[in-house]
Formats: C-alpha cells, sequence, structure tokens
C-alpha cells in the first residue's frame, strides 16, 4: 500500500515548552518557517509538558490561542508525543525522562488530559495518536509486578478514549514506544507484553476497546541500536497482530571501526550532560552488549567486549538526512528499509520526523534550527515518494 495522505509530522519536543505561551512561540519561530521552507504540507507533531496541558484545560481561551496559533501557521496536528512529562529541556534529563511510570495515576491522568486536548485539535475525519514511555525504565523497575500494575492502567486508559470516541467522534490510539533499557526494549518483548495486555482485556470483556486504542510507536532508531533487523521486526509485530500507531523516523549514530582512536574521539564528542546515549557493541560472535551512556572515559578506553567489537551504535537521534557524521556513520539505511516495511502494512500508521537533539549536537557548524529541520523534512519526503 503507499503512504497516508497525512502532511509528514515533525515533533515539537526539540523546542523548550513549560507553558502555553512557549509552544505557541515555537510553533511561529520554528514550525511554520519549517512549513513555508519545505514546501508541501506539514504537521506539528505536538509535545504538550503537564505544566501545559494543565494550562490548557483549566483557560479555555488557551487551547483557542494554541488553535489559532496553528491555524495562522497552516499546520495540522494529529499526533502528540506524551512521552516526556515534565521539563525535555532542564540541564540533566537522561533517566529522568521515564518518569513518571506507566504504574503510576500520574501518567494515566497526565495521558487522558493528552487525549482530550488532540480530540479538540485534531481535523476532521483524522485519526489521532499519542506516544509513551516504554512502561517506566528497566533498572528502576526491576521490582516483582512492575508490569502486571501498568496493566490496569492501561486498560483504564482504553476505556477512557473508548470513551471520549463515544463523546467526540475522535478515535484517538495510544503509541507505547520500546526503547533500549526501557521494561519494553526489543521486539519480542514488546510482542510478549501485547500478548499479555490483551489476554488481560479480554479476561475483562475489553479485548475489542484495547486492540482499537492500544498500539505502538516504533521509533526506527532505537531497534536499530539494538541491532535488529527493523524490516523483520516489522513484519513480526504485524504478524503477531501489534498494530503501530506511529512511526518515528530517526537515525542514530554507528561506529563502524571503533578500535580507531580518532573515530572514538569524533564519538566522544557526542558525549553530552542532558540526555541518556545508551551505547551498543555486537561482538565478532554476534553478541550483543550494552553500556547505560556514553562518556568519554568510555570512548578513551572501552572495556575488552567494547574494544573487540566490529561495530557500535548509539543512542543519540541524529539527522535524518545524514549518511555520516565526520567519521562516524548513522543508521540510514535501517530507517531506509523500515519504511519500506511499514508501506507494506494493510494500514498507515503516522508518520514523525523526531530529532530532538539538535541543541546538543557537536560542532560549531551546525545549520539554524529551521533549515536542519527543513533538510530533514525535504529528504524524509524523498524517502517517502521513492
Amino acid at each position: 500500500m503507499s503512504f497516508a495522505t497525512l502532511p509528514l509530522s515533525y515533533c515539537t519536543n526539540v523546542h523548550p515548552a513549560q507553558g502555553v505561551g512557549e509552544v505557541i512561540a515555537g510553533l511561529d519561530r520554528y514550525s511554520g518557517p519549517v512549513r513555508q521552507a519545505a514546501g508541501f504540507p506539514v504537521a506539528a507533531g505536538l509535545w504538550l509538558a503537564a505544566p501545559v496541558i494543565s494550562e490548557l484545560q483549566s483557560d479555555a481561551s488557551r487551547l483557542d490561542s494554541l488553535r489559532q496559533a496553528l491555524e495562522r501557521n497552516n499546520l495540522a496536528c494529529y499526533t502528540l508525543n506524551a512521552f516526556p512529562y515534565g521539563d525535555f529541556h532542564s540541564e540533566r534529563v537522561k533517566e529522568n525522562v521515564y518518569h513518571p511510570d506507566w504504574t503510576t495515576d500520574a501518567r494515566l491522568q497526565y495521558t487522558r488530559g493528552c487525549a482530550a486536548v488532540l480530540a479538540e485539535l485534531l481535523p476532521d475525519g483524522v485519526e489521532g495518536s499519542i506516544s509513551t514511555v516504554p512502561l517506566g525504565f528497566k533498572a528502576a523497575s526491576a521490582s516483582p509486578g512492575f508490569v502486571e500494575n501498568c496493566i490496569p492502567q492501561l486498560l483504564a486508559l482504553a476505556r477512557s478514549l473508548d470513551d471520549l470516541h463515544d463523546a467526540t467522534g475522535r478515535v484517538i490510539r495510544l503509541a507505547i514506544e520500546p526503547e533500549p533499557l526501557c521494561v519494553l526494549e526489543t521486539t519480542p518483548e514488546t510482542i510478549a507484553f501485547f500478548r499479555t495486555l490483551f489476554e488481560a482485556a479480554s479476561a475483562a470483556g475489553l479485548l475489542e476497546i484495547a486492540q482499537r486504542h492500544l498500539g505502538m510507536c516504533y521509533d526506527v532508531c532505537h531497534q536499530s541500536v539494538e541491532f535488529e533487523d527493523v524490516r523483520y521486526s516489522i513484519q513480526e509485530l504485524r504478524d503477531a497482530g501489534v498494530r503501530i500507531n506511529k512511526v518515528h523516523i530517526t537515525c542514530a549514530v554507528r561506529v563502524e571501526n571503533p578500535s580507531d582512536p580518532a573515530v572514538r574521539a569524533a564519538l566522544a564528542d557526542f558525549a553530552e550532560p542532558r540526555y541518556l546515549h545508551q551505547t551498543f557493541a555486537r561482538t565478532k560472535d554476534r553478541q550483543v552488549v550494552f553500556r547505560t551512556d556514553l562518556d568519554r572515559s568510555f570512548c578513551d578506553s572501552p572495556p575488552p567486549e567494547f574494544a573487540a567489537a566490529k561495530e557500535w551504535r548509539v543512542h543519540f537521534h541524529v539527522p535524518v538526512n545524514a549518511e555520516s557524521i565526520g567519521p562516524l556513520q548513522t543508521t540510514r539505511n535501517d530507517l531506509k528499509r523500515a519504511l519500506k516495511a511499514v508501506a507494506e502494512l494493510d494500514y498507515a500508521p503516522h508518520l514523525e520526523v523526531e530529532t530532538y537533539t539538535w541543541h546538543v549536537l557537536p560542532g560549531e557548524q551546525r545549520p539554524s534550527l529551521v533549515d536542519g529541520l527543513t533538510a530533514e523534512m525535504q529528504a524524509t519526503r524523498e524517502l517517502l515518494e521513492g
């Protein structure tokens, strides 16, 4: 099949915003100019942090202002990124981005609020999607029963989304986003979880509602970092009945010759204090080893299993139009293969470019944010048309 006719979206979590005014300023300063420079329709995949959702729900005039900002910039909005709950641009985000997790009422209520706002912003006749955390971070969620405690929360959300559909006619789907070193990380883990989730839904008489409203967000670079075959991964998810409600169009850093000190020195420039950069390697016997975060000391003197590996991959979102960055490569070939597999599905997931790291990319020759985002959107459109 062909891709959906909805405009390609880019995620606004790249813009700091802890209030509605800041969200609107980002649309006017960046999103609108990107849409104009791109030369084709562009959608805003809004990131609305918890304080923004509270403001929108407490003051109807603020929602009107947001709607007007989208309209004057000629931007549709059909998807939200509800993964980051708080300040995604604080000095240190790292593992804090996974809090609150899906065992908490705070995560449930925030996502309900996102759905209510999105229902007000959706164009007529268009379904909505909301991406969210992969239940939690593995290292912080090792307590027995963690996954089992997430399931009632997710089923409660499914009921809320079904009620919202009854009240507004809007279909909004949750998109749980697997990520390296999280509770949902690999494709087999994701399939196993949805099997358990739907079994619980069936026992509660909620299977149809759960299957309609609960699915996943396939972030391409996340599965690439895991050294998964992305095309086969997407086919496995299809065969298992796990619906991909949203695709994050992303690329990660790939290190082909990590034994070269000059290459590792270039990689060390990507070690930065804000975001978590899970680092994986595939050894000569094809075992996959990992490190929770990237730092300079690791690049200077990698442990033996990394030093002997043929290739490293790092969870650092880099521009999706880049095949390489200096002596480093990217996982863009995996992106191409994933998009081909997505095009073969019998439904059309929402498509969103999500490079949130522009502000922490190393190097002094970065383009302006508008120019960089525009180049990503244009390159992605070429891939989709191809």
